[in-house]
């Protein structure tokens, strides 16, 4: 189990899949929401949870006033288990997405103002940049849309696609987040 730190819905419960995800910490996650309101007002945001496992960390922007979240997720166990998360929780603009972040980014749709990807440890960092890129190509970001990657601490920082720019790195233990914004002057 993993609880949603702040918000309109602190302290719920996640139920979490039974394997092949790593739920980020809650210690991570205050750290990386403190950071972000401290760089955007999170109301009424459009949120992109790609490989979201349990749904922590857009459930989490819900909860601080994100106005949608769309979570990605390509594993099946783990689609339902967010998909139960989504029932329990008091959100009404949710989308969950079965189906790989590879495959979710290429296809047309609305942009989004946040995307947090946090990708199992095996995908490489050639694919990773792959789904990044694949954001900037399909038009799914707005112009200074921020972008959080979460990757193990011995990884390097993301190759960013072009018109986005790296904003910072943090670690946390054996944890890595690294900030990406898409720059808004064209």
């Amino acid at each position: 189990m993993t609880r949603i730190v702040a918000g309109s819905a602190g302290g719920r419960r996640l139920k979490v899949p039974p394997k092949g995800t790593r739920p980020t910490s809650e210690r991570v996650r205050e750290a990386l929401f403190s950071s972000l309101e401290a760089l955007m007002d999170l109301d009424g945001v459009r949120v992109l949870d790609l490989y979201a496992g349990s749904g922590a960390l857009g459930f989490e922007a819900l909860s601080r006033g994100a106005g949608h979240a769309t979570f990605v997720e390509s594993d099946k166990r783990a689609a339902e288990v967010l998909k139960g998360n989504a029932r329990e929780l008091p959100f009404r603009d949710v989308v969950i997405a079965n189906r790989s972040a590879e495959a979710y980014v290429a296809a047309e749709g609305e942009p989004f103002d946040v995307v947090f990807a946090d990708p199992p440890y095996a995908v490489t960092d050639e694919e990773l940049q792959k789904v990044l890129s694949g954001l900037v190509n399909a038009a799914r970001l707005t112009a200074g849309a921020v972008l959080i990657v979460e990757r193990a601490s011995r990884s390097a920082e993301p190759a960013w696609p072009e018109g986005v720019e790296s904003l910072r790195a943090k670690r946390y233990g054996d944890t890595a987040v690294y900030w990406g914004q898409v720059r808004s002057d064209g």
